[in-house]
């Protein structure tokens, strides 16, 4: 089968391997239908081998070169002796968390910080930029008719925007700042209008973005390097800043504007991930009584509950979605293009069959 294969900084090569197999009995061979270029993939790309295992993984055992993709939908092709939740035939969104079940973290039912933590895309033996993968059956939710093959695929990252709104504990009424409008940060502003803020504000500098997210019309979209977010936070809150901020820039720029704009006792949530070490005003943290939350990948149950939302068309994720492409230009036509700092696309989705 074809797949894309990361070796290293700005090398991903789509070459044949293998066609993966079921070899236990919780395994489910899935036919991929679409994935998503992730910016942890970009980051990769970019600048990695970040988290991509240079040596054996300790949960996994892979290592480079990784098939990448972690943001898939797919279609059940074969199943192993003891899964009962699927059948052959099934649609299903995959969560791509690899996990050892018998950490502090796991037995915690903290999944996602599981000591020895391995994803599928990243850090395990098949992904998502693949014409099929092999997961394990906790790794599959199923689609119900509601939901199309596109939107399984933007589950995940719908799941990290979820869970960084919730660490930053949004509730009806609120008036929140998203910093960045990237793919999460745009989930991120779906998903605090979804559970009831009333007015959301992205802030965004790159014009092509900045576009595309007023083009959403999810609330008021600014240019944080012109004072028009002052203005606007100024006209909306009466001076006092906003009720709660989520960062998703990954940048200084972006965490300083959370700071800044967010009334007292506020929270802010750092969802975006940061590449190298940023600078923060602790003097405003605390003269602020600031309450600064991180946030790490989703809870591993949560598929279900982000599945029936999009079902309910209370969180519309296929809107993110700016491009359509085959496997074969995934490079080309995704990597490059999300990479370029002035790029117009938002979310490229990559059809693995064509």
């Amino acid at each position: 089968m074809r797949a894309a294969r990361y070796y290293g900084k700005q090398d991903i090569r789509v070459e044949e391997v293998a066609e993966p197999q079921v070899r236990e009995p919780d395994d489910v061979l899935v036919e991929v239908l679409y994935c998503g270029i992730c910016g942890t993939d970009l980051h990769e790309y970019a600048v990695g081998p970040i988290v991509t295992p240079t040596t054996p993984h300790p949960l996994t055992g892979v290592t480079l070169p990784q098939t990448l993709g972690h943001e898939f939908s797919a279609r059940v092709a074969a199943v192993g002796a003891e899964v009962r939740e699927v059948t052959v035939g099934d649609r299903v969104s995959i969560m791509p968390a690899i996990v050892c079940g018998r950490c502090r973290y796991c037995r915690r039912g903290q999944g996602h910080l599981c000591v020895q933590f391995a994803c599928t895309g990243l850090s395990a033996e098949t992904g998502g930029l693949a014409e099929y993968a092999v997961v394990k059956e906790y790794q599959v939710a199923k689609l119900p008719d509601e939901v199309s093959d596109l939107e399984g695929a933007i589950v995940e990252p719908a799941a990290v925007a979820a869970y960084g709104v919730e660490r930053a504990g949004v509730t009806g009424g609120d008036i929140v700042l998203v910093t960045g409008a990237g793919p999460i940060g745009i989930l991120s502003a779906m998903y605090a209008a979804a559970v009831g803020a009333s007015t959301v504000i992205i802030s965004e500098p790159n014009k092509n973005r900045s576009a595309l997210a007023a083009s959403l019309d999810i609330g008021p979209v600014v240019d944080p390097t012109t004072g028009e977010l002052d203005e606007v936070v100024g006209q909306l809150t009466g001076g006092d800043g906003v009720d709660l901020a989520i960062e998703c820039s990954g940048s200084t720029p972006g965490l300083t504007s959370c700071v800044e704009q967010t009334r007292k006792r506020a929270a802010i949530v750092q969802t975006g991930l940061h590449t190298k070490p940023a600078t923060l005003d602790a003097m405003a943290l605390s003269a602020k009584d600031l309450t600064l939350y991180g946030s790490w990948c989703w809870w591993m149950t949560d598929w279900p509950r982000i599945i029936r939302m999009v079902a309910s068309g209370t969180y519309p994720v296929g809107r993110v979605v700016t491009a359509e492409i085959g496997l074969a230009d995934v490079v080309t036509k995704g990597f490059d293009p999300l990479i370029d700092p002035q790029g117009d696309q938002l979310k490229v989705l990559v059809r693995s069959a064509s």
